[in-house]
């Protein structure tokens, strides 16, 4: 299991019930698509803690209730309260392995209109869904999901990307 500190997943907003729950606060852009996680990083006090998931409840809209392994009570859990939430870096199986297009990394996205996003540093598995994890110059994460409807052209010997950037997607990364 290793941390990545560029998928933040939400934010821990209040203790749940009396079994140990908590209630995070997901991100806009895991509202529609909630990634299957076996554990996860809060941060504390600045530090990555890893924690493993005993069970998750997806309410909707940005709610999601998660509970830890070893932590079956309000007073364990209630410490965790404000701490951010980040995925776990994706390690995929042989069978489950990035698309050929891993080879994207590095190669620079254009949106149709011709305006430079930044490189590729990654693509990320998201419950069966590529993204692209790209670096603007004002060095800000966005994930752009990899999908065939979307590309336009991809330039291996210029290392370009074109891709039709669905209006308002740019805004809630």
């Amino acid at each position: 299991m290793a941390y990545n500190n560029d998928i933040l997943l939400g934010r821990i907003t209040k203790v749940s019930g009396y079994e140990g729950a908590v209630t995070v606060k997901v991100e806009r852009i895991f509202t529609e698509n909630i990634p299957q996680m076996e554990s996860v990083f809060l941060e504390i006090e600045g530090r990555p803690v890893p924690f493993f998931i005993s069970d998750s409840e997806y309410s909707g809209a940005d709610i999601l209730k998660l509970w830890f392994e070893g932590y079956d009570s309000v007073e364990k859990i209630s410490e965790f309260t404000g701490c951010r939430v980040f995925l776990t870096k994706d390690t995929t199986s042989d069978d489950q392995k990035k698309p050929d297009d891993q080879l994207l990394t590095g190669y620079q996205v254009f949106t149709q209109e011709d305006a430079l996003l930044g490189p590729v540093t990654d693509i990320i598995s998201n419950n069966g869904q590529w993204l692209l994890n790209v670096i603007t110059s004002k060095k800000k994460n966005l994930l752009i999901p990899f999908h065939e409807d979307l590309i336009i052209s991809i330039d291996k010997e210029n290392k370009t990307v074109v891709l039709d950037i669905p209006e308002g997607l740019l805004d809630i990364n």
